[in-house]
Formats: C-alpha cells, sequence, structure tokens
C-alpha cells in the first residue's frame, strides 16, 4: 500500500496525540486523580510518581508546591462545607481558618536546609534526601487539613504519598488529594503524586501499612493508630491523641485570659488536639475567672446539671461518647434540658482532679475547672494530667518564673503563654503551621525536613582552602 506524505504526516500526529493522551491519564485503577479503589494499585501509582519527582530539582518542586497552594485557595469554602457535612463534628467557619491556615503556612522547600563540615581531612555535605513512598494515616477530625498539610511537606521533601483517610471522613480527604493533583498537573508534574483509596478500610490500612515500597509511615491518630503504625517494623511518625491542660496562676490578666481559654477551647468544638482540655486556676482568682468566662460565651453547669450532662456525654467506663464528639456546646446543652443561645460556645464546671472530665480528652466544647491553691500545685497537676503525652501546655501568668517553671517541667512539644492554644499552630501566634504533631515518636511539629533521610557525602582532603 502506498502512502503519501500526507497521509504519513497524519498518521504520525494521531500517533503522537494518542501516545500524550495515555501519558496525561491515571493509570488503570483510578477514576479520578489519584484517587483508587485498590490500595495496591495506589501504591503502585505513587511509586511510579515518585520516581518522576526524584528527576525534577527543587525549583520544580516549589513550583509543584505552589501551584498547590494557589489552586486550593479556590476551594477553601467547598471542602470546609464537606467537612462539616460529612462528618457532623466542628463548626463549619473554623474549618476555613484552619484550612487557610495550612494553606498559607506549611512551609515547603525552604525548609530544607542542607549543612556542611570543613576541616583538615576535607569537606563533608549534610543533604536531606526522601525516603521514597510515604503512607498517611489521616484523621476525621482534620480532614483536608491533614491531606493538604501532610502533602505539601512530603512533595517539598521529594516524596509522593499515599493516604488511608478516616472511613469517617475520607469523602472530604479524597476531595483534598483531587484537587492536589489537579493543581500539580496545571504545571506539568507528576500524575498520582498524592493517591488515596475509595472506602477505606481496616484491610486496606494494613496493606499500605505493610506494602514493602512503602518507606515511612506518618499516622495522625489516637494511640491505637500510633500503635499500629509502630509496630510494622517500618520508620514511623506518630501524632497521637493530647490533653492539654490551661493554669491560670494569680498574676494572669484574668479578662483576657478567661476571653483566650474560650476562643481556645471552643474552637471547632474543640476537636483540636491543641484545644484546652481542662483548666487548673489558682483559688484566689478562680471565681472571677468564671465570671469572666460567663462573659465571653460560657455557661456553668452545677450539681443536677453537671451529673445529667455526665451521664450524657460519658459511657460507663468513663470515656466519651462519640455522638457528642465535636457538636456545639447549646446542642449538648439542650439534650439535658437547657437551652440557650447560640452565643454559648462552651461549657464549664467545678469539678475534682480525678474528675472523668479532667482525666480523659472528650473533644467536646467541654472544660472542666479544678481550683488548685498556688502555681507550685498548679503545675504539678497540670503534669499530672497531661499524662505525658507531651503535646500541648498552656499558661496564663505575669510571673516569669511560674512560665519558665511550668514549661521546663510539662515538656510538651508546644507551649503557649499567655494567649489561646491555637496560637501555637500559628493561628495569631508567630511560626509555620503543622497537623501532624508527633509527641509519641518524638519528631514535635512535622514539617518538609521532617520526611528527609539525613545523608552524609564526604569530599576527603578537597575544597579545605582556609
Amino acid at each position: 500500500m502506498n502512502i503519501d506524505s500526507k497521509q504519513l504526516e497524519k498518521i504520525v500526529k494521531l500517533v503522537a496525540n494518542k501516545i500524550e493522551d495515555l501519558e496525561t491519564k491515571p493509570i488503570a485503577g483510578s477514576s479520578r486523580l489519584g484517587i483508587f479503589e485498590d490500595m495496591n494499585d495506589a501504591v503502585e501509582a505513587a511509586y511510579v510518581a515518585q520516581k518522576a519527582l526524584f528527576e525534577l530539582t527543587l525549583s520544580d518542586r516549589k513550583k509543584i508546591i505552589d501551584a498547590i497552594k494557589a489552586h486550593l485557595r479556590s476551594y477553601i469554602e467547598e471542602i470546609s462545607m464537606l467537612a462539616f457535612e460529612e462528618t457532623g463534628m466542628g463548626r463549619y467557619e473554623h474549618k476555613v481558618i484552619k484550612n487557610t491556615l495550612v494553606i498559607d503556612k506549611t512551609p515547603s522547600v525552604e525548609d530544607l536546609k542542607a549543612g556542611v563540615f570543613t576541616g583538615d581531612d576535607g569537606l563533608t555535605l549534610l543533604e536531606m534526601s526522601p525516603f521514597g513512598v510515604i503512607g498517611a494515616i489521616s484523621p476525621s477530625t482534620n480532614p483536608s487539613e491533614t491531606v493538604i498539610c501532610n502533602a505539601i511537606g512530603m512533595i517539598a521533601a521529594g516524596n509522593s504519598v499515599v493516604f488511608s483517610p478516616h472511613p469517617g471522613a475520607y469523602k472530604t480527604s479524597n476531595r483534598a488529594v483531587e484537587l492536589i493533583n489537579e493543581a500539580i498537573q496545571f504545571v506539568n508534574g507528576p500524575i498520582n503524586l498524592v493517591c488515596t483509596v475509595d472506602h477505606p478500610s481496616l484491610d486496606k490500612a494494613n496493606i499500605m501499612m505493610h506494602h514493602p515500597k512503602i518507606n515511612l509511615i506518618c499516622a495522625t491518630g489516637g494511640p491505637a493508630v500510633v500503635k499500629a503504625v509502630l509496630s510494622t517494623g517500618k520508620k514511623a511518625i506518630g501524632a497521637g491523641a493530647g490533653n492539654p491542660p490551661v493554669f491560670v496562676d494569680k498574676t494572669a490578666n484574668i479578662e483576657n485570659a478567661a476571653r483566650d481559654i474560650v476562643l481556645g477551647s471552643s474552637f471547632d468544638n474543640n476537636l483540636p488536639c491543641i484545644a484546652e482540655k481542662e483548666a487548673i486556676v489558682m483559688d484566689e482568682v478562680c471565681d472571677y475567672l468564671i465570671f469572666n468566662m460567663k462573659n465571653n460565651g460560657a455557661y456553668e453547669v452545677k450539681d443536677k446539671e453537671l451529673c445529667l450532662l455526665e451521664k450524657l456525654v460519658l459511657c460507663d467506663k468513663g470515656y466519651p461518647k462519640k455522638e457528642f464528639i465535636g457538636k456545639n456546646a447549646d446542642y449538648i446543652l439542650s439534650k439535658i434540658g437547657i437551652d440557650v443561645d447560640p452565643s454559648i460556645v462552651l461549657i464549664i464546671m467545678e469539678v475534682s482532679k480525678d474528675h472523668p472530665f479532667v482525666q480523659e480528652e472528650l473533644m467536646m466544647p467541654i472544660l472542666p475547672i479544678v481550683r488548685v491553691k498556688d502555681a507550685k500545685e498548679g503545675i504539678e497537676l497540670a503534669c499530672q494530667v497531661e499524662h505525658g503525652f507531651r503535646h500541648t501546655a498552656i499558661c496564663h501568668s505575669r510571673d516569669i518564673e511560674v512560665l519558665s517553671e511550668m514549661g521546663r517541667r510539662i515538656q510538651t512539644t508546644i507551649f503557649v503563654k499567655n494567649g489561646p492554644s491555637y496560637a501555637g499552630i500559628g493561628v495569631g501566634g508567630e511560626g509555620f503551621t503543622t497537623f501532624t504533631i508527633a509527641g509519641p515518636t518524638g519528631e514535635g511539629l512535622t514539617s518538609a525536613s521532617t520526611f528527609t533521610r539525613k545523608r552524609r557525602c564526604v569530599l576527603v582532603n578537597g575544597f579545605n582552602i582556609k
């Protein structure tokens, strides 16, 4: 068969277009960008993507991160509402704040700082290299925020990531993954740098954690999740629970402390692990603090009302009931026959230090208050009820010795002085943000550099010019 030059040119163009079309489509097993039904397919896709990312420059990575941030800014309201509707927890307006925060204040490649040693024997470079493919578990409390924050840091470090989202919030997490991949495609970045699965399950999570192509596991969730990732034998970063105490001493600005505690403890209905979970207050200022808290949106329950609240939100073993986690304060109060205005955002009460409200992380807008006689007793109790999680603590005082002693003694990853708890993750406080605060495994506030391997490159007897 004879083919003239015009026909040949037409065939070549058709073949080229077909190849280009295949290259830009998700691989088999994915119906949407980065979203798979089978976990093995997700890991394989992320593995291929990471190999492509490894060949790119730091400038290319920055371009990808900048595109992700720019694209997601247009969808903050959508993913915030999706999380609110899917989980039924928290407050929409606070989810907008959290999603904006992770887009604006999660570090990119600027967090990757190499080091150098020089001396008589030459020069040694300390480089930060990617792990490869990271497996990440995301929670229902911050389903889009954790995905966005982790994805930015992990990609900036040169990794791809496969998420195993919480079954109760996977639509929100997966929508975030889809939007991230859309942004990456806009700048011609590798396909499937961020992957996830539809209809997540424990079996799918186990496949991810034990897959041979997963080199690092990052888990954000409760103690059971952290324990599971630590038992895999792989390098693991575990961000577990917290039970942050706030201590108020007699020197504090009580009006400001009351306002800040209500703001922090009621933020997203107390879902964030950094939020104030119990207040420890010196006796001589406790009444005035409560008075000011009530003027800032708190409602105090006593006696019979307190008993009804305990029965409502705690199960027989003293643990919080899931159906009230992240619910509004006025909703919870309505269930015990108390009708209040929606401006009431926090429920407070005086209890003993052994009360379940003090000892357990409720993740509800409920703040128990315990009186103490002096700063020494207050700091000691704060250390006890924090349970050694080393997560977050807050102190309101104008005594530098009290602030210093509590910070030294409690050893939390985040220690906020004279402000609401959320200042510790960059809302009204200085510093970058993160939604993976790794207390159990010791990394602390994670960022791009956390997701790198520290490597040493030694040049013997060279470049020593002193």
